[in-house]
Formats: C-alpha cells, sequence, structure tokens
C-alpha cells in the first residue's frame, strides 16, 4: 500500500516535473502547421499520423525505452551517455570526439532551452485575443504582457521553488485532463480522425506532397519538443514514475491532437486552433482554461530553467564549465539550485527571443533545430553503446530511430534562414565557453609548472624540521597530490609559513552521479597528512561538514589564485572568466574568515 502510495506521488510529482514542455506542445503545434498547408481532409489525417508516429519513434522508443534503459546509479542525461560510453573505447581520439558531441549535446539543451518558455508563454497569452471585447488587443501588448511573465517566473527564481512546486503535478493533472477531454468532445464530431493511427496517412502525406511534405516535418516535430525530459530528469524522479505518467501524457495529447484536427475539418479557416476550438465548445469556461493554459507554460518554463541549473552544475563537476557561484534555496534538498549567471541569461534571452520574432507562430521558425540535433546526438551515443555492449536488437532499432531523428534535422535545416539561426547562436554561446574553459584550463595546468612530490617532500621535510612552526592546522587544496600547486611551495618555501599540522585536501569528482565519502590517506611526512573528498559528478556537497565529521578543526586555510598574463584573445576571456566566478575553494563556501588566497603570476 505504502509502495503504490510513493509510486502515486512519484508520477503525479513527473508530470509537474517532466512533462510541461511536451504537455504545452498542443497549444502552437497544429495551428503552426497549418499556417503552411491548407486544412485538406488529406492534409489533416496525414500530419495527425505524422504526430501520432512521432511520438511514438522518437518519443516512446527512444527516450522512454531505450535512452532509459542506459542510465547510471538511475541517473540520465548527455553527460551519463557520455560516461557510459568513454569506458567502452579503445582510443584517446574516439574519447575526444564523444566529448566534443556531449559539450554540442549540452549546448544545444541550452539553445532549445531559452525557446521553449518564450513559445509556450506567448502562444498561451495570444489565447486572450479570442476573450470578446479584446480581439483588437495588439501584438506588442501581448509580448509586454509575456514578458512580464517571464520576468516574474525568473526573479523568483532564486527564492526556491520548493513551496509551489507541490502544486505543479495537479495542476498538470488538470491541464491533461482538459486536453483530454476537450479533444474527446471534438472527435464525436468526426469519428473518421481515429483512422490517422494507420502510417498509411503518414507514408501517403509524405509521398504525395514531396519535398514539400518532407520540410513539414520541421513543424510536426514541435510536438516532440520535451521528449528528451524524459531521460534527463530520470535522476531527480526514477524511471518507472517517468515511464508511468508518460502513458497517460501520451493519450491525453493523442486525443486532444485527433480532437484538434477533427475541429480543423470543421472549421477549416481557423488559426488558433486548440483556443477556438475550447471556446466553441464552451465559452463560459473559456477564461479558466485561458488561465490554466498560461499556468501550464509557467509550469514548463520552470522546469526548464531547473533543468538547466542542472545541466550547468554538471558542467561545473566535471570541469567542462566556469565555477560559476551556486546558491542553495532549500534547506532540505541540496538538489535545489540557484545559479544566478544562467538564470539571468536565459532571461534575458527569452525577451530578446520574444520582442524578436514577435508571435509564437514566427518563433516556430527557430524551434525544433536544437531539438532534432540532440535527438540525433542522443541515438549516436545510444546505437553506439548497444553496439559496443553486443545489444545487437536494441542497436538496430536505434540506429533506425537515429535515421529519422536524422531526417527531422535536416527538415529543419530549412529553418535556418527563416530564424532558425538564433537558435544556434545561443547554443553557440556556452559551446564556446565550454571549448575556452576546457582548453584554457588544460593550458593553465601546464604552465603553471606544478612541482612533483619527491622534490616537495625533499624541500618540505627540510623546513619543517628547522623553521618554527605555527601552532594549528592549516589546510591546502590541491586537485593531485603528486602535482603540488605552486602556492604552497611559495608559503611554506618562500614565505616560511609552516604548520604544526598541515592537511592537503583533494576533491574528487567519480564517475557515478552519487555518494561522497571523506578520509585519510596515508601521512607522507611529519606533520604532514593528505586528506581525499570523492563525491557523485551530481552531489551537491557541504564541505566543510565533511572537514567536521573528520574532526579536522583548522585555523587556517590556504588556495591558490592566478594572475594570467597573456596577449592571446582567448586566453584573456579565459582570465576574464577566472576573475569574475568563485575559485575553487570559495566555490565550495568555505568559512571566509579562515580563508587566504595566494596569488601566482602565470604566463599564458
Amino acid at each position: 500500500m505504502i509502495e503504490k502510495e510513493s509510486q502515486a506521488k512519484g508520477i503525479i510529482k513527473s508530470l509537474g516535473l517532466v512533462f510541461g514542455d511536451i504537455g504545452t506542445s498542443p497549444i502552437y503545434t497544429l495551428t503552426v502547421i497549418f499556417l503552411l498547408l491548407k486544412p485538406t481532409e488529406d492534409h489533416v489525417m496525414g500530419v495527425l499520423s505524422l504526430i501520432f508516429w512521432t511520438l511514438i519513434i522518437l518519443v516512446t522508443v527512444e527516450y522512454a525505452w531505450l535512452a532509459m534503459s542506459l542510465g547510471k546509479k538511475g541517473e540520465g542525461g548527455t553527460i551519463v551517455l557520455k560516461e557510459l560510453l568513454v569506458p567502452l573505447l579503445k582510443s584517446g581520439r574516439q574519447a575526444a570526439f564523444v566529448g566534443m558531441l556531449s559539450f554540442i549535446g549540452i549546448s544545444l539543451l541550452v539553445g532549445d532551452g531559452v525557446i521553449t518558455p518564450a513559445i509556450s508563454i506567448l502562444s498561451a497569452v495570444e489565447g486572450i485575443l479570442l476573450i470578446p471585447g479584446l480581439e483588437k488587443t495588439n501584438q506588442t501588448t501581448l509580448i509586454l504582457v509575456a514578458g512580464i511573465i517571464a520576468i516574474i517566473l525568473f526573479y523568483f527564481q532564486r527564492k526556491g521553488t520548493e513551496k509551489v512546486a507541490g502544486a505543479f503535478g495537479p495542476l498538470m493533472i488538470l491541464w491533461f485532463m482538459t486536453l483530454a477531454v476537450s479533444g474527446v468532445v471534438s472527435i464525436m464530431q468526426t469519428p473518421k480522425v481515429f483512422m490517422a493511427v494507420n502510417p498509411y496517412y503518414a507514408i501517403n502525406f509524405l509521398i504525395t506532397n514531396g519535398l514539400a511534405g518532407f520540410f513539414v516535418l520541421s513543424e510536426v516535430i514541435l510536438c516532440a519538443t520535451g521528449g528528451e525530459a524524459l531521460y534527463a530528469d530520470m535522476g531527480h524522479l526514477g524511471r518507472q514514475p517517468i515511464i508511468k505518467a508518460w502513458y497517460f501524457v501520451f493519450v491525453a495529447l493523442i486525443l486532444n491532437y485527433l480532437g484538434q484536427g477533427s475541429f480543423l475539418m470543421q472549421h477549416p479557416g481557423a488559426k488558433n486552433v486548440l483556443f477556438e476550438m475550447i471556446f466553441n465548445q464552451t465559452q463560459m469556461l473559456y477564461i479558466p482554461f485561458l488561465v490554466l493554459s498560461i499556468t501550464a507554460t509557467v509550469i514548463a518554463s520552470q522546469a526548464m530553467i531547473s533543468g538547466m541549473f542542472s545541466i550547468v552544475y554538471q558542467g561545473i563537476t566535471t570541469h567542462v564549465m566556469p565555477l560559476f557561484k551556486v546558491d542553495y534555496t532549500s534547506t532540505e534538498l541540496r538538489s535545489q539550485i540557484y545559479i544566478g549567471a544562467v538564470n539571468w541569461f536565459l532571461l534575458a534571452a527569452v525577451l530578446f527571443i520574444m520582442f524578436e520574432f514577435r508571435e509564437s507562430s514566427k518563433l516556430a521558425a527557430a524551434y525544433g533545430l536544437a531539438v532534432t540535433g540532440t535527438m540525433t546526438l542522443t541515438g549516436i551515443l545510444m546505437t553506439w553503446i548497444f553496439t559496443l555492449k553486443g545489444m545487437k536488437i536494441k542497436a538496430a532499432i536505434s540506429l533506425l530511430v537515429t535515421f529519422v531523428d536524422i531526417a527531422y534535422l535536416l527538415s529543419n535545416t530549412y529553418k535556418i534562414p527563416h530564424g532558425g539561426y538564433w537558435s544556434l547562436i545561443i547554443a553557440a554561446i556556452p559551446f564556446a565557453v565550454i571549448l575556452i574553459y576546457t582548453k584554457g584550463q588544460k593550458k593553465l595546468y601546464s604552465s603553471m609548472q606544478p612541482m612533483p612530490l619527491p622534490e616537495f617532500l625533499s624541500n618540505y621535510n627540510h623546513t619543517y624540521r628547522f623553521m618554527n612552526k605555527i601552532r594549528g592546522t592549516a589546510l591546502f587544496f590541491a586537485r593531485d597530490i603528486n602535482r603540488v600547486p605552486p602556492y604552497i611551495p611559495s608559503i611554506m618555501f618562500s614565505n616560511n609559513i609552516i604548520y604544526e599540522e598541515n592537511i592537503i585536501v583533494s576533491i574528487i569528482r567519480r564517475d557515478d552521479p552519487y555518494g561522497v565519502t571523506g578520509f585519510f590517506k596515508e601521512e607522507i611526512a611529519e606533520g604532514l597528512k593528505t586528506f581525499e573528498i570523492q563525491l557523485g559528478y551530481m552531489e551537491v556537497v557541504d564541505v566543510e561538514e565533511i572537514l567536521k565529521e573528520a574532526r579536522i578543526d583548522e585555523k587556517t586555510i590556504f588556495y591558490g589564485l592566478e594572475d594570467i598574463s597573456t596577449t592571446n584573445i582567448i586566453w584573456k576571456i579565459f582570465s576574464i572568466f577566472k576573475r569574475l566566478t568563485p575559485s575553487y575553494v570559495q566555490f565550495y563556501r568555505l568559512p571566509s574568515y579562515k580563508m587566504h588566497g595566494v596569488v601566482t603570476r602565470v604566463e599564458m
């Protein structure tokens, strides 16, 4: 009984956190498609069939079945696929290629993440135009309303969403039930739309319409945007609740799309299909439905923002992104985080996109490119993993799904000159940050000339024996004890500062997502110990608490800062990243009154 209750809670929670994006797609998908097409019966049946089979192949098969069978301690996402694949590869060149693919995947998710709130909120707000007396509201006013909603949404991120998140699931149940019921009411007028589940209609549409039909796929993909969240959010909620919730969501979405198709056959002049269908069915309940639809788009946007924080945090802990300042918005859940730099970048990009495109139908021209790019990368990585693991049936199915992904990606290239380039420009920003940061860190590390451990110990033993020692314990931070960073010899040997107890702390991120251990390694010299903290890459930890548990009562914490001197423009940008973001030790929020930063000048 208790297990069933917890499963039900997991399903309700996943409706609020995972399915907001794909769940709000009916607001704009058919509306956008039939701006390009005449709503003839053949076209409507063909498009409905394409939508049905897109949701089956790209969401149910690719994500709910194949991707979600690949997890690492229950965690999912692009970085997890990389972590699963790299150990199976034999050459370093292949591993570097996979690393580059994962960087592109992360960047495309950010590009996609910006457009999700913009198109969702703006398309819902445009439903105001059907309210009697507000039909002539100009587009600038609608953009301002959508912009204000977005600003409020992003402003409240730093307060944490823990208190309101409990309402997300029940509200999304109401949203999906409303979609399903309105769909069924409409289907009763034209029951033949059920025939669209036959793939004949999809294939016939593509054959009959040729190249034009192929490019319609670039709009059909809008029905599957957010499908990748099933896999990305697996670690938060578990595989089973997400899959069970998807069955319910899938039925609700299909009923609503079929209902919209039925409405289009009867009202071929409809411009905003979902809202006009609801208005036609019940004018009395139209305004509550409009409020519910705006709420659903805000929930979808909230899930996207939380997802972005999670992706960037994974990037920080796997050393591919700068150490942005991370705030914890919940005393109960350490996983509830807020990253200010990411939040304000997303808000600025969302507002820019709204004002640049002005209408949700035009915004659809930028939407889909990043989604299909992410899906294609997922397909390639999955096929590779299944092949190397000898899972032939899954590898074959995954390969077929990847070909479908590629077809959708190619159809979306049509969007590039019509606004799709903005999606790529936005994705290029995090991609450039990742490349500059990873290359810069490698260059910085090699330029700093760390001291080999044997040489360090020789100097240390001499200094410790003959110098006056300061009472108490000093902590030093180093990623690798075998290569001692220059600030430590500088303190001990150049400035003759040495404590009775000296502990070198290393923080090691493991390949698995969860788990924290802290332990002393062997004492490497008199008065010199090493302490290692091992963390899963998804862990948000309190380093001070771990040190207290190990009974380390430090008097001083020393850490290194780099003053980068360079004439190279790329390294200048890298040095700006280093200046604007917290240092390695500051990132872990150790007590500031104990910390002493030691600057080392580095030529790059």
